[in-house]
């Protein structure tokens, strides 16, 4: 009789040559990726082929209930990834639940189950949260820790250095910000997992590069989405997003002018334009052996430098924090150099991925508690941080990443009483930042 064995990420079917497979004359057998371990069953099934099933061997594990109450969204989210075969991806802004849905999903499937998550800071929340649903020890996966329990929790980083140990162990796999599962290394990690029901989550599925059109086959289809516009005032708190526009200091304005004429400049006579990610990928790599190309790829980056660290924008940012003195508040920039200036002169605790852990959860925890009224930081709290309550958020500066955009406004919508959350962005005016800032707004 065929015997179906997992081995360092794959599937062995003997002498069956199983859909997807290749034969392993090492081995003799035939070697499948673990992902398509649900294929093979059904193939076998269908095709009356007798088998002994030695793939997933799971840990034992007690009923897993929970008591949590979820909203009316969450079970329709819940409903459909169970009608899809419990395979696919949720798409929920950030503030609406996402955890207690991997929660419902863990009930439901009520089978060993390890959560994959971006940041040590998300693997830690999402035991707290899983240790408190179920009432049970969590076992996880990275920042050094390897502790293996029917609910663990493991980083991106450490499932994928760990699939083959641990790619057979959870019929369950929830990836959360499951944008980041679509990269080229990552990806592997669904490809060396046998786990036959899987869930994705995030607040924003589509990426710049268009690798998200690969999650269908890595966790399954898109099978519910809420927006942030469709959510706002019932679950999440309403919320405005305003655009204040700065001048260029003359000194500035003329080094912007010049620097991007350098770079025009150079796009004319190549009669090179730039439409898409993609054709500007290009001249990055045009840069590498020609001259003129890296002078015109390190002349656009200064400019935009300029614009988006603009003094102007300090003077602006001056003005905002006088005009809502008191008013919780996030204050985001692209460039770490700009977080410690605005630091500086405002003596405002300031975030980077710099920051050690402990810094970080100390100055969240005074801004939780009303001892800090405003935190300035670059990218780290775009996501995978649970960041306390705040209802004004400033960009001085960002990429034209629409998922960053919704992110960083995810971050003021937990809904509190009648809250309104604003978000303001302050923009360089006659700069390419316009141009960006108009770009991002599509993800709201």
């Amino acid at each position: 009789m065929l015997i179906l064995r997992y081995e360092k990420g794959t599937v062995l079917s003997g002498n069956i040559h199983v859909p997807h497979s290749s034969w392993d004359p090492a081995a003799k057998s035939y070697r499948s990726l673990a992902i398509r371990y649900p294929e093979i069953i059904r193939y076998l099934r269908e095709s009356g082929i007798q088998f002994e099933d030695r793939v997933l061997d799971p840990p034992p594990h007690p009923d897993f209930r929970t008591e949590l109450v979820p909203r009316n969204y969450q079970l329709e989210a819940l409903d459909a990834w169970l009608e899809a075969g419990m395979r696919g991806v949720a798409v929920l802004p950030t503030g609406s639940g996402k955890t207690v849905l991997g929660v419902l999903a863990i009930q439901e499937a009520n089978c060993p189950a390890i959560v994959v998550v971006p940041t040590i800071d998300l693997m830690d929340q999402w035991r707290v949260r899983l240790s408190e649903a179920f009432r049970a020890e969590v076992g996880a996966y990275g920042g050094g820790a390897a502790v293996l329990k029917p609910l663990t929790v493991a980083t991106y980083d450490t499932a994928y250095l760990r699939a083959e140990e641990l790619g057979n162990r959870f019929p369950l796999v929830i990836f959360d910000e499951v944008h980041h599962l679509a990269s080229p290394g990552y990806s592997q990690i669904a490809e060396l997992y046998a786990s036959p029901y899987r869930m994705g989550l995030t607040a924003t599925y589509e990426r710049e590069d268009g690798l998200h059109s690969r999650l269908p086959d890595l966790v399954g289809p898109k099978v519910y989405e809420r927006r942030v516009s469709d959510m706002a005032g019932v679950h999440l708190a309403n919320f405005r997003i305003e655009r204040i526009q700065v001048d260029l200091p003359p000194t500035e304005a003329e080094e912007y002018v010049r620097a991007m004429g350098v770079y025009r400049g150079f796009l004319r006579r190549r009669g090179l334009r730039m439409r898409s990610p993609e054709d500007f990928r290009r001249l990055v790599m045009m840069s590498g052996r020609d001259p003129e190309a890296r002078e015109a790829l390190l002349s656009k980056m200064r400019a935009m430098e300029i614009a988006l660290n603009s003094n102007s924008k300090i003077e602006a940012l001056r003005r905002i924090l006088e005009k809502n003195r008191g008013e919780r508040t996030l204050i985001f920039t692209h460039h770490n150099s700009l977080v410690y200036a605005i630091s500086a002169a405002f003596l405002i605790p300031a975030i980077t991925h710099e920051t050690p852990k402990d810094e970080r959860a100390r100055i969240l925890k005074k801004f939780r508690e009303g001892a800090y009224s405003a935190v300035v930081t670059s990218r780290v709290l775009d996501e995978g941080i649970d960041v306390p309550e705040a209802s004004l958020g400033i960009i001085l500066s960002g990429t034209g990443s629409k998922r960053e955009f919704v992110q960083r406004l995810g971050r003021l919508l937990r809904k509190s009483g009648d809250k309104e959350a604003r978000l303001i962005e302050v923009v360089s005016r006659l700069t390419e930042e316009s141009r960006i800032s108009s770009r991002r707004r599509r993800g709201v």
